[in-house]
């Protein structure tokens, strides 16, 4: 009998699904990947969640729910670090035990422990032991993640930038987690909004990785988050190139990381450019309608620019 694998359509979902659904379905695995995030998905993750949880995670545990009776396993990795040297958000690290508290009658969650923070050498072995759930070959398993492997690059490599932005008549860099960017439930659709006004959109994915690496190991302090090394050098990179005409960063309520990173990526635009700067951020109880104001207010100012300040800085 075919095993079923659930991946939830949150958090990490939006950044390494391609790796995680080829390796799967390479060992013989139906994937079953949850409904895109809808309100009942929504509130149920609400109903369920602590009420300290940013909305993202809120949301992964309704994805989580929708899941329940339909699979055999629950993919739900314990994510500490995926660079040497770096960190990634402490709530990923403690996400299975949030899930195994708050929700009950779940099927076996698959939760190993995805550790890189002084080498990758452990990669293997946290590869064999996700595929011996359901795989006792470790050839087929290793061969397996190796096709995995290439797809997932792939498709990184599907939104790189194939233009000279300069070409383009406007460009605004949306800044922003991937579960922020991509869920379009959760963030009403702006990126299609901005598209829809003429303008073009560049989003974190689209830089070359070393690009980004680049420009943040040149930054004045080092960056010990992974999110915060990408938005950061993204950042850098269109201030350095010339690239765009506004930057937007989208964020959620009660994201301990952006707190921080937000206020990192405000002080670099407005010292190192005269680029318009605008923070959205999001949770459960924003009105569209408020969004879409902002939205047309930040597009036409800079539009506006052009023909009535010569270009001049929007800082004040």
């Amino acid at each position: 009998m075919i095993k079923k694998v659930g991946i939830p359509r949150a958090l990490l979902y939006y950044q390494y699904y391609p790796l995680w659904m080829r390796f799967f379905k390479e060992l013989g695995v139906e994937v079953i990947i949850s409904n895109p995030t809808n309100k009942e998905i929504l509130n149920e993750g609400i109903r369920n969640a602590v009420d300290e949880a940013c909305i993202p995670v809120k949301l992964f545990h309704g994805h989580v729910l929708s899941l329940r009776n339909k699979v055999d396993y629950i993919f739900i990795p314990r994510l500490k670090s995926v660079n040497n040297g770096e960190f990634i958000c402490p709530k990923f690290c403690g996400l299975p035990e949030m899930i195994k508290c708050s929700l009950k009658d779940l099927p076996p969650i698959i939760d190993i422990e995805i550790d890189f923070l002084k080498s990758k050498r452990s990669l293997n072995n946290i590869i064999l032991q996700v595929g011996k759930y359901f795989c006792s070959d470790e050839k087929q398993i290793m061969k397996a993640y190796h096709k995995a492997l290439t797809e997932y690059k792939n498709h990184k490599e599907l939104f790189k930038i194939r233009e000279n932005l300069k070409d383009k008549k406007k460009n605004i860099l949306i800044l922003g987690h991937p579960y922020h960017l991509y869920d379009t439930y959760l963030n009403m659709g702006i990126i299609e909004k901005i598209k829809d006004t003429g303008i073009h959109i560049l989003t974190p994915e689209m830089i070359d990785e070393g690009d980004i690496n680049e420009q943040a190991n040149s930054f004045e302090d080092k960056l010990y988050w992974t999110f915060a090394r990408k938005l950061v050098g993204s950042t850098l990179h269109a201030i350095n190139t010339k690239g765009v005409d506004g930057i937007i960063y989208i964020s959620t309520f009660a994201c301990g990381i952006d707190s921080v990173v937000v206020e990192i990526v405000e002080k670099v635009i407005r010292n190192g450019s005269n680029i318009p700067f605008m923070l959205l951020t999001l949770d459960e109880h924003s009105g569209e309608a408020g969004v879409n104001t902002r939205i047309e207010a930040f597009v036409d100012m800079i539009k506006w620019r052009d023909n009535y300040e010569n270009n001049l800085s929007a800082h004040g």
